[in-house]
């Protein structure tokens, strides 16, 4: 196991009386993502200094970073500009039948989801969303649902990791093997967990793993990693980049027109992949997380919210059961009568940074939090649950 971390505020610019819990959101910038974005700026400003090698080498360190952040094989990692680039190149290869059963959550986030009702109305399949149940600790019961879900009219499941508006957590080992044994496509958008929890492309075995860097990953906007399967092989990019081509590395030979593409996943890198600013950040933060490790994240995250959990129980907000919650994303179902627009300004007053998504308070700590943070927080929702009692 990892040494246990010390809270990291100082490795980020965030105001001294902000209480950031909000992650799932998007990450705050941390120093050396700032340092590696402003230096990529900068480079560019004697076009002169940029070799053709670096059109590849950061490139090729990302592709490694992510690997082991997932524990998958580089070669099988590309660069994009969002997870729905690479749902829509996984919806432009994967086979599906009149008939067929696409497979996604309910409420599940749309870069997930949109290609697949398109795909669906084009070939004549069904999507099939698989309800939250009823309850404040649904998570076995919609694990359940999901598995039962999957049968052999299946062709894909879409699904995340975590849920995006609660925390969710979902048992992708079974679900990977379900999809295997009727021989459907497992899609899994990790963007509200790469970097958070430990990951492995080799237990779940998805045919694409797909995430966004600005979240948990600690990366700027307009980045994503995607680890792609075997089945996607011998697939075909949404687009048909020059650098993805084999040789490419020879700009002396561009106009020589090579139909082969780079060895492993590269040929589904977007185009322009080599963004001089962006892909830099994406390696500084991934270097961060690494350095801190998901299972050191974890722990660090689980000891500082315990306190809270205790504290909006007893004011009668519904939780998760332990087992079906991720640790670093959860959220805090409301009890009836919580007046949202009392409980946002009080939160407003108190600079407690959270989401409110539906009737969950979604709270998603890191490392820059401390246990003042969380204060702040079950604070707030205290004060908020006693004025409605008192009214």
């Amino acid at each position: 196991m990892p040494a246990p971390l010390g809270c990291q505020r100082a490795a980020f610019q965030l105001p001294a009386e902000l209480h950031y819990l909000n992650c799932a959101y998007m990450s705050p910038l941390a120093h050396p993502v700032e340092a590696a974005v402003v230096q990529g700026l900068v480079t560019k400003r004697d076009p002169s200094s940029v070799a053709p090698t670096d059109f590849f080498e950061t490139a090729t360190r990302a592709r490694a970073l992510f690997g082991r952040l997932v524990s998958g094989a580089p070669e099988r990692v590309a660069l994009l500009p969002a997870v729905s680039y690479g749902v829509a190149t996984a919806a432009r290869n994967v086979e599906v039948a009149r008939g067929q059963r696409i497979v996604v959550l309910d409420e599940q986030f749309p870069g997930n989801v949109y290609s697949w009702r398109r795909l669906a109305a084009e070939r004549d399949a069904r999507i099939v969303t698989v309800s939250r149940p009823g309850g404040t600790a649904p998570g076995a019961a919609w694990n359940e649902a999901l598995l039962d879900a999957i049968d052999a009219d299946t062709a894909v499941v879409a699904v995340p990791t975590v849920h995006w508006t609660d925390g969710t957590r979902f048992d992708l080992a079974s679900v990977g093997e379900r999809c295997r044994a009727v021989g459907a496509a497992l899609i899994v958008d990790a963007t509200q967990s790469a970097g958070a929890v430990p990951f492995d492309v080799g237990e779940v075995r998805p045919d694409l793993l797909v995430a966004a860097a600005y979240k948990w990953m600690m990366g700027p906007y307009s980045v994503a990693f995607a680890w792609y399967g075997p089945r996607f092989d011998d697939g075909v990019p949404l687009e048909e980049t020059w650098i993805a081509r084999a040789g490419s590395e020879d700009f002396g030979g561009l106009v020589d027109y090579e139909d082969r593409y780079q060895p492993g996943a590269v040929r589904f890198d977007v185009g322009e992949r080599s963004n001089f600013a962006l892909l830099p950040g994406a390696v500084a933060g991934l270097q961060l997380v690494l350095e801190w490790t998901p299972e050191a994240i974890c722990r660090y995250v689980v000891d500082l919210t315990a306190p809270l959990f205790d504290v909006v129980r007893q004011v009668g907000f519904g939780l998760e059961d332990d087992a079906w919650r991720s640790p670093h994303l959860v959220g805090l179902r409301m009890p009836p009568g919580v007046d949202l627009a009392a409980l946002k300004a009080e939160l407003d007053e108190a600079r407690v940074s959270v989401s409110i998504r539906g009737t969950s308070l979604r709270v998603s700590p890191h490392v820059y939090n401390d246990a003042s943070d969380i204060a702040a927080l079950a604070d707030a929702i205290t004060r908020t649950v006693t004025r409605r009692v008192a009214g």
